[in-house]
């Protein structure tokens, strides 16, 4: 996406066309489907730094993209509630808008999800603890079980003995693909500090690249035409970006507003513009 003020985004290319032919051709919309993601933060001597993968170009959406580690709900997702460490599915769901089971699949699908795309684990043998390394051989086979769906999120957390630590993640934003897309999403936005102890690692088959980077140098990017990102994610950096710790960040997470964002389509003509609120 170009810099600059997304309250009224022209689109362009392919995206331009889609959007074009969905309102032409009177086409129904797709159901969006719950995803989440996470934030992934660290701190450095220039402030937050937030963990960046660039989809590989031949991904069926958001090709080419850099975005924080997340992906889609699984229908197990919902079945981790005694497994459960923190604020409660309802107290999620009220930050959210949305049902506690909801809110618990969201939750669940965020940790998982990022210990799939990055090897990040934010889960522990007690309320209080957190797994401080999960580089070994049996981790990475239960990585890649549970990235295969052989393995379910809720069994692996029982046959470790572990519970999710859902006090580790904060609730950020919430936004829902536009209308015109043929693949949608209704994402829940968290964000969470990197575990002492734990590293990041690139083993994400969906991305081809990964990076740490400062949320204000992702953002000066993205204007600069040298990375591409969706509006979610370059808005996160931004807001991101004007913290100078990563307590600040969290903080914040614990009381900021999160409505629910669905980017409208508009059409000039021959242009077509995705408006904001």
């Amino acid at each position: 996406m170009p810099g600059g003020d997304l309250r009224a985004r022209p689109l362009t290319g392919q995206l331009a066309e889609t959007a074009l032919a969905f309102v032409r051709e009177g086409r129904a919309p797709v159901e969006p489907r719950p995803a989440a993601t996470v934030i992934l933060l660290r701190e450095s001597p220039v402030g937050p730094e937030v963990y960046l993968l660039r989809r590989t170009t031949t991904m069926a959406f958001a090709a080419g993209m850099s975005v924080f580690p997340g992906g889609r709900v699984d229908p197990t997702d919902a079945t981790i509630a005694d497994s459960w460490s923190g604020p409660s599915p309802a107290w999620f769901g009220e930050r959210l808008g949305c049902s506690a089971e909801m809110a618990a699949a969201y939750v669940a699908a965020a940790v998982r999800e990022t210990f799939e795309e990055s090897g990040v684990l934010l889960a522990g043998p007690s309320a209080d603890s957190v797994v401080a390394d999960t580089t070994g051989d049996d981790w990475e086979a239960d990585r890649v079980a549970l990235e295969g769906r052989s393995l379910g999120f809720a069994d692996f957390l029982h046959g470790r003995g572990l519970v999710l630590r859902a006090d580790l993640l904060g609730p950020w934003a919430h936004w829902t693909t536009p209308e015109f897309e043929p693949r949608r999403y209704d994402t829940a936005f968290f964000v969470a500090a990197l575990p002492v102890g734990q590293l990041t690692r690139d083993v994400s088959g969906e991305s081809d690249q990964v990076a740490w980077m400062h949320p204000a140098e992702a953002v000066a990017a993205v204007e600069a035409g040298q990375m591409a990102m969706l509006p979610p994610t370059y808005l996160c950096c931004r807001d991101i970006a004007t913290h100078a710790t990563v307590a600040g960040v969290l903080a914040e997470s614990a009381d900021r507003p999160i409505p629910s964002i669905l980017p409208k389509l508009r059409l000039d003509g021959d242009d077509a513009y995705l408006e904001t609120e």
